[in-house]
């Protein structure tokens, strides 16, 4: 529509499109006046100046006259500066509503896509002095770069180049590149990397073009299963880290929390931890079981093992030995009421033994496990918490008969 007009106003001068033109009236039922006179000529349609082609671009359309748009966008590497679509103004002397854009290689940037080109300033001219440029390459995790240098020119030992498979500055540098020789191809182990470079005040040089595209990256082996534990964690990917955690009665050996690294093999920053039955050590928790040492396998140290269970004050220690099944000759297991050999005797438990419980009455006990043969077996010992109140009397009672005992042999 070119104009919709009404009152007395004399609309300005119209200059229709096309080679038609359509003119609709309209009155009502009221008042009546005196109507328009108009008048029109044929003029020739004249169509915009065809419009310029960037350098390092591209331009799409070939219709110029009023209202036809053309578009343009750039190669890769270059970004474009100014607006990718112009459309021809109408108007006695055509124009373009915006002059053609232009395509730039600029200075850093962030790049996503799965490929792409990166290019140092004002490439393929000269770079200028004194630029600090940083690209970061950032694709899917589980990706890496690939990267391909297709031309390489720099001032020697002044103006250089980096690449590091990481996010940041500080993260593994791949390379430094300084002169006119032209890098090989890199692989970065990382889903970002960093793209950095430098110029100095004294000699520009054309600078560089490179390609990179993404390519899949292993993950680091599958940790479980994981005997005796549990594994928590997301994913096996770089940088991701994984959690070890053992089931109760078991003893972490190892680092409990794993990375997985950078690098073309995938691999964890530190050997896979084991959860193994301790020969020994201070338990501190309200319930759980103490394990013959390399439980569920037989045990084969020949050494003594000590544990020392404490719970909280006022509560006692009840012990229960159902799983024992040890050599009945020269294996046995000691349990003292108190947290060390000298306190009163809760048991010497074999496996011929029929008693196997055991309650303390105080908040510690202390467990050895003596072995004599030479071959192994097997025992568990559950233990929990409860309240030794009833149990105080009898325990101070059998300590003070224990201490009379003594005393009378020494006599």
């Amino acid at each position: 529509m070119l104009g919709s007009f009404s009152g007395t106003t004399v609309p300005a001068l119209l200059n229709s499109t096309s080679n038609q033109l359509y003119l609709h009236f309209y009155s009502d039922i009221s008042v009546s006046a005196a109507g328009f006179h108009l008048e029109y000529k044929t003029v020739g349609l004249s169509s915009c100046p065809e419009p310029a082609v960037p350098s390092n671009g591209v331009k799409t359309g070939e219709r110029y006259l009023v209202n036809d748009v053309v578009s343009f966008q750039c190669e890769p590497g270059y970004a474009l500066q100014g607006h990718a679509h112009i459309s021809c103004m109408p108007g006695t002397v055509r124009r373009w509503n915006y002059p053609p854009p232009l395509c730039i290689a600029q200075c850093g940037g962030a790049v996503e896509e799965m490929e792409g080109v990166i290019l140092s300033p004002g490439f393929p001219g000269n770079y200028p002095s004194n630029m600090d440029c940083s690209w970061k390459i950032s694709l899917p995790v589980g990706f890496g770069a690939h990267i391909q240098f297709l031309n390489f020119s720099t001032e020697p030992n002044h103006d250089f180049l980096e690449i590091r498979s990481g996010p940041s500055e500080t993260s593994r540098m791949m390379g430094r590149f300084s002169g006119s020789e032209l890098p090989g191809s890199l692989l970065s182990t990382s889903h970002d990397s960093i793209v950095y470079f430098h110029s100095d005040h004294s000699q520009n040089r054309p600078g560089f073009k490179l390609e990179y595209q993404a390519y899949e990256l292993q993950e680091c082996p599958d940790p479980e299963p994981f005997a005796n534990g549990i594994v928590r964690g997301a994913g096996y990917n770089v940088g991701q880290s994984v959690t070890f955690e053992c089931l109760p009665g078991y003893q972490l050996t190892g680092q409990p929390v794993l990375t997985c690294q950078h690098g073309t093999n995938r691999n964890w920053d530190h050997p896979l931890p084991r959860c193994e039955v301790p020969c020994g050590g201070n338990i501190t928790s309200f319930n759980g079981t103490v394990y013959s040492p390399g439980y569920p396998s037989p045990y084969s140290s020949s050494q003594d093992c000590v544990w020392q269970i404490t719970v909280p004050i006022g509560h006692g220690v009840h012990l229960n030995l159902s799983l024992l099944q040890i050599e009945p000759f020269g294996d046995y297991i000691t349990v003292w009421d108190g947290p060390q050999q000298t306190s009163l005797q809760l048991g010497v438990f074999t496996r011929s033994l029929s008693k196997k419980i055991a309650h303390s009455s105080s908040n510690q006990v202390l467990l050895k496990f003596h072995r004599d043969t030479a071959t192994g077996g097997i025992f568990a010992i559950a233990f929990s918490d409860e309240w030794a109140s009833e149990g105080e009397g009898i325990g101070t009672w059998c300590q003070t008969l224990g201490q009379m005992r003594r005393h009378l042999r020494q006599v």
